[in-house]
């Protein structure tokens, strides 16, 4: 990319002394040139014009390329657009060029072309301050600006904080609007290279949502993100901000962004387009799978019954969320309610999709895919776990004691991969305990409800002792019992699920 770079105090252009001797740095004997890449600013084109003088005064051949890549302003400026992050591209594709061997007006000629094609717009939640000084401007919490500098000048714009995904819609939109005099055309099928900058202040997670984002925005506009980077290229300090480029791109062009470099910050890009849809890939086949004998007319609930059921676990648990979310917070993460909300909310998704089966088997089993996919964190797999195991028993009876049995079989499969026991303050206590209840469902003319009633009870009793427990399981284990002052939020839950499930079959 670069062999040289000359470096002045924060936001300010460096000394024309400083700038000459960079220039005779690499300017060996035998080479064919030096091209000056700056960035269009006042301070910076009279600095470096001024060495670039006094260097062809020594008989060096240097030329000197200024970059304005700034979409921001709607009304052209006498001094032009200013130079952001787009020069990063100029870099690396005139460094490609002069490894490639190309002539110093060749490279010239290419890169001034390159700057005509690209556009960069930035957005900020916060400004930026030089160290030891005030920030160059003030943005209210729920504010934030669009268009501004690098240096921390002030944008063009100033809106309410909203979502990322509108955010970058209004970003492409002024950067790609004809009544803007600094837009870059962009027409449907046109080839970009896409550049998401961390302006100093985002998080990874952040700056990946922007480019998500981006990368949709584009497709919308039928543009093809020949290629993607993504990362710190060229800051404002600690400017909590983010800035877009767009440079349309040629093979040829691609094929400079390509080509190696031994710049260590220079993501390892992957050489293809950059899309927001991956393909599938199939499953293996691994043949049809079993069907479940013809069950009797008591064999289970009906499709209405199921989705009466269903209904009542989600309301139960969607109204639970702020008092789980509040257990959870002095032993966990907090986020115990939001979790099982998720569930509760991807189930009744699920349901107005289509209707759910009331074979138990073939239910359970499609709640466990929904809740491993849906839910996240350990209780999403634990209640996966759980509905797993639990449908092997009911593949081809579904009576009452083979119910109990799915109950065993179900809290097995946690216990032998959770980790956890009868004890250890989690969930794993109220379903045990409704367990044991539920065994009274293999003796001869039990009651279904009447035993469930019994079982939900335990539960709920178990739940409330985990009150008293040592955690012995889980993020719960690394806190003092003595803080444990609430019972465990996964029992309760458990409990509560339980609960709902009786309600829902009493109708």
């Amino acid at each position: 990319m670069l062999s040289g770079v000359v470096a002045g105090a924060v936001f300010t252009s460096p000394a024309v002394g400083s700038i000459l001797a960079a220039i005779r740095a690499v300017t060996q004997a035998g080479a064919v040139g030096t091209l000056l890449i700056v960035k269009n600013y006042t301070g910076d084109r009279l600095n470096f014009g001024l060495a670039l003088e006094r260097a062809r005064a020594e008989g060096a051949d240097v030329q000197m390329v200024v970059v304005g890549d700034d979409c921001a302003f709607t009304t052209q400026k006498k001094a032009g657009r200013r130079g952001l992050c787009g020069t990063v591209l100029v870099h690396k594709v005139a460094g490609a060029l002069a490894e490639a061997g190309a002539s110093l007006d060749e490279i010239v000629k290419r890169v001034s072309a390159v700057t005509k094609a690209m556009g960069t717009l930035g957005l900020s939640l916060s400004p930026c301050s030089v160290p030891g000084s005030k920030p160059t401007f003030q943005l209210a919490d729920d504010e934030m600006e669009l268009g501004l500098g690098i240096h921390g000048e002030a944008g063009v714009r100033r809106m309410k904080v909203m979502p990322a995904d509108e955010a970058v819609e209004t970003m492409l939109a002024h950067m790609t609007d004809p009544a803007n005099a600094s837009h870059l055309p962009l027409s449907r099928g046109a080839a970009v290279v896409l550049v998401v900058n961390n302006l100093g202040g985002l998080s990874c997670l952040e700056l990946g949502i922007v480019a998500g984002a981006a990368v949709r925005g584009l497709e919308r506009r039928g543009v093809r993100i020949a290629r993607a980077l993504v990362g710190s290229f060229m800051t404002a300090l600690e400017m909590a901000g983010v800035s877009l480029t767009l440079m349309l791109a040629d093979e040829e062009l691609l094929g400079l962004i390509d080509a190696e470099t031994t710049a260590m910050a220079w993501p390892n890009l992957v050489a293809g387009p950059a899309v927001s849809q991956r393909p599938e890939v199939p499953a293996p086949n691994e043949g049809p799978e079993p069907q479940p004998a013809q069950q009797a007319p008591s064999a289970g609930p009906g499709t209405k019954r199921v989705q009466l059921v269903l209904e009542r676990v989600c309301s139960t648990l969607l109204g639970l969320q702020d008092k789980l979310n509040e257990l959870d917070r002095a032993a966990g993460d907090g986020d115990c309610g939001h979790t099982h909300a998720r569930a509760a909310r991807a189930i009744q998704e699920w349901v107005r999709a289509r209707p759910p089966p009331a074979a138990p088997a073939q239910l359970l089993s499609a709640l466990a895919d929904l809740l491993l996919e849906k839910m996240g964190g350990s209780s999403g797999v634990l209640y996966g776990l759980f509905l797993t195991a639990a449908a092997r028993p009911l593949h081809n009876r579904s009576d009452l004691p083979t119910w109990a049995d799915a109950m065993d079989a179900g809290i097995e499969a946690m216990r032998r991969y959770g980790g956890a026991a009868p004890g250890d303050r989690t969930m794993l206590d109220s379903l045990c305990a409704a367990a044991q209840a539920l065994h009274a469902l293999r003796s001869p003319g039990a009651e279904l409800l009447t035993v469930l009633a019994s079982a939900v009870q335990s539960a709920e009793e178990a739940a409330e002792a985990t009150r008293h427990m040592e955690a012995g399981a889980g993020r719960a284990s690394y806190i003092s019992s003595a803080q444990l002052l609430q019972p465990d939020p996964g029992a309760v839950a458990a409990a509560a699920v339980l609960r709902a499930v009786l309600e829902g079959l009493r109708g």
